[in-house]
């Protein structure tokens, strides 16, 4: 860990605690967040985890820059993850078809796999929910095997529909709300991933993990899932 705070507004701190993405990141993200948290306690108007940093957004009423910084480094001393606090575990079904998932030829003629095979090896392995951003509940997840990972679109799509499930690079992720996208789509899942009665909004938090399970056309539509085409919804 390589703790590093940058500039980002005269009331905004950056903390950089890795300079590479990795899964065993998060323990240490989770630890840092909570100890932060209390740090700043009333002074702190968001924090705001991701891959390898922490935004910290300060009340500038309350606190100096510097002492922001000296909140921050006093925090940050013996900082040690806790291995028995994890968040929540989250099984989302996705009914991985073309119709609504047109990358998943794609992805199998990429990774010389069977599209069988691309549904197993994405939906056998436990995620790790990294950050919150794009859209409103949206998750960034990964790492998804290298042998499925894809760039993404060149020319994103003007509407993707809400629960298509993609993977960019070695991220993989599920759209809560309808926006534009340029994920390799391979599935929809028919969790409501964001809903503004929930507590927290999002579904999902940083430091959750995730597993998608593949279910059947029927199951899909008796949870509630919406089939209805892609291309039938641009």
């Amino acid at each position: 860990m390589k703790l590093r705070v940058e500039v980002v507004a005269l009331d905004c701190l950056m903390v950089r605690l890795f300079d590479e993405i990795a899964e065993a990141n998060m323990p240490w993200m989770l630890a840092a967040s909570e100890s932060l948290r209390s740090a700043f306690a009333g002074h702190l108007i968001d924090l705001v985890p991701s891959y390898t940093t922490l935004m910290v957004h300060f009340d500038l009423s309350g606190l100096s820059p510097s002492q922001a910084r000296e909140l921050i480094a006093q925090a940050l001393i013996d900082l040690s993850p806790n291995a028995r606090k994890r968040g929540a575990c989250h099984v989302l079904p996705v009914w991985y078809d073309p119709s609504v998932g047109p990358e998943l030829s794609l992805l199998s003629q990429r990774s010389g796999l069977t599209v069988d095979e691309v549904i197993r090896r994405h939906s056998e392995r436990e995620y790790q929910v990294f950050a919150l951003g794009f859209a409103p509940g949206f998750a960034f997840m990964g790492l998804v095997e290298e042998v499925l990972a894809a760039p993404r679109l060149n020319t994103p799509r003007k509407k993707v529909a809400a629960g298509s499930v993609g993977i960019a690079e070695r991220q993989t992720a599920a759209y809560p709300v309808v926006s534009p996208g340029g994920w390799n789509l391979i599935g929809r899942t028919p969790a409501r991933l964001f809903d503004r009665h929930r507590d927290g909004y999002s579904l999902m938090q940083p430091g959750d993990t995730v597993r998608f399970e593949a279910v059947g056309h029927a199951e899909f539509i008796n949870l509630g899932g919406d089939d209805t085409p892609l291309e039938a919804q641009a």
